[in-house]
């Protein structure tokens, strides 16, 4: 194995080991050497892909953050290549797929809501709602509509309350009410 792909190996398996750590003993008391052992790593190999802990579970969100938006981003360029040009209808089928997204990994996206995450997490997550905000707004065409307020702020809502329910097959069901009725908001 060359050196490069061994790097890469040693990365995702501090990856793949940070992400169990962090799901089953939370940010706080996660240790590690706890994530290196179970990488089957050392600590030196652990400081030179990332800067630490919070590095190792920030670069967890990102890589998930980019996954999700990935999903949406095929759905609603798959609406709109089947014609569908209503943006609430696209914010819908992306929507679906976020929501899709959060069931397929459900424990990771209920790690980043709890808040057991890295000092300043909270406000990188402010930050991101606000970016999906304004490119919700760019879906709609309207910068300072109240309409992606409500539709975002609802689909936030509903995310969390997604993520962090022990039954999926009712979460399920809920997400798929509420995205009913986000599909019925009225346009201003």
């Amino acid at each position: 194995m060359r050196t490069s792909e061994r790097g890469a190996a040693t990365r995702g398996a501090l990856l793949d080991a940070a992400r169990e750590v962090f799901i089953t003993r939370g940010f706080a008391e996660a240790g590690v050497t706890e994530v290196v052992s179970r990488a089957g790593a050392s600590v030196g190999s652990l400081y030179h892909h990332f800067s630490g802990k919070a590095d190792l579970y920030l670069t967890l969100f990102e890589e998930f953050q980019s996954r999700q938006m990935q999903r949406t981003k095929q759905a609603v360029q798959g609406a709109r290549g089947e014609g569908e040009s209503d943006p609430l209808r696209l914010f819908v089928v992306g929507a679906r797929a976020y929501l899709g997204g959060c069931f397929d990994e459900k424990e990771l996206a209920a790690l980043f809501l709890r808040g057991d995450g890295p000092p300043g997490f909270e406000v990188l997550m402010r930050d991101r709602m606000r970016q999906w905000v304004r490119r919700n707004a760019a879906l709609f065409g309207d910068e300072k509509g109240a309409l992606v307020v409500v539709v975002t702020g609802a689909l936030a809502a509903a995310v969390s309350e997604v993520v962090l329910s022990e039954d999926v097959a009712a979460a399920r069901g809920f997400s798929e009410e509420v995205l009913k009725i986000i599909g019925q908001i009225p346009r201003p």
